[in-house]
């Protein structure tokens, strides 16, 4: 570590203390996924065979150009090639995060986290980026980290530069404006789908990978953002998984994310047997 990233780190920890912690409940689910993703083999296994099919996959995305990874885009084939990736757990492993700071923790606690730490890519990541972008392939990250204003900072979004750097130091080449946060306009919020179809004007969207149901499919939020007028149910998120079969390893890679996401709201819903 350098010394201007040493006193970076130095600072950030200094605010991370200065944060008023509530001291969480370690549940013995959540401490079994935290060691699972840190620890075992099947993870690193399965992150690796979710890139190393989506490597093998480029070649026929790029070739086929009437192919499109977004329901609904259409007469895409003269545009330039896409995709689009989650950020957390799906480009950044923050696994050592959340074996400290178990939910509930707060969006400030993660920012102090990363600006102390050299993050850590998800296995596979790096070089599926890299087999991308060797291809011409342009990648846009969208993650729903919040782009708000901390009272003791002047930038406006402190949280952008944050995951720009975070994914640098992936040794990943990404640029300002292929990076987007909920919130860095007023329409995006927790709904992924408002930037996606905006992306789908300038770029043919030829793969979706994230490790949320929510990374793929509109409006499976239990919350209703815009555009969406209802939120989802366990029930209606397991259609959706039958109405876009065809996608599922075939354009949409979805990655293991046991540790936090949409996921553990829904399995925790009453079940009538």
């Amino acid at each position: 570590m350098n010394t201007t990233r040493a006193l970076a780190a130095a600072a950030a920890l200094s605010l991370l203390a200065a944060c008023a912690v509530e001291v969480p409940t370690y549940s013995p689910e959540k401490v079994l996924a935290h060691l699972w993703v840190k620890n075992s083999a099947d993870y690193e296994a399965l992150t690796r065979q979710v890139y190393g099919v989506a490597t093998r996959d480029l070649d026929r995305f790029l070739a086929d150009t009437s192919w499109s990874a977004m329901p609904g885009q259409t007469n895409a084939e003269d545009l330039p090639p896409d995709i689009i990736l989650d950020v957390d757990e799906t480009v950044i492993n923050n696994v050592d995060f959340q074996v400290v700071f178990e939910r509930p923790f707060t969006d400030r606690q993660l920012e102090m986290w990363d600006r102390a730490h050299e993050a850590k890519p998800v296995p596979g990541v790096v070089e599926f980026i890299k087999a991308a972008h060797e291809a011409g392939i342009a990648t846009f990250f969208l993650t729903n980290r919040p782009c708000e204003k901390y009272p003791d900072e002047d930038d406006v979004c402190p949280q952008k530069q944050t995951v720009i750097d975070g994914i640098r130091e992936l040794g990943i080449a990404v640029e300002p404006e292929f990076v987007s946060l909920a919130l860095e306009r007023p329409e995006w919020k927790g709904e992924k789908l408002i930037r996606r179809q905006l992306i789908a004007r300038d770029y043919r969207i030829i793969m979706l990978i994230g490790d949320d149901f929510s990374d793929f499919v509109p409006c499976a939020r239990k919350s209703v953002y815009a555009p969406c007028t209802q939120g989802a149910t366990r029930a209606s998120r397991a259609a959706d998984v039958r109405k876009y079969e065809k996608y599922w390893g075939n354009g949409w890679y979805i990655l293991p994310g046991p540790m936090h996401g949409l996921s553990l709201i829904h399995i925790s819903e009453p079940t009538r047997l």
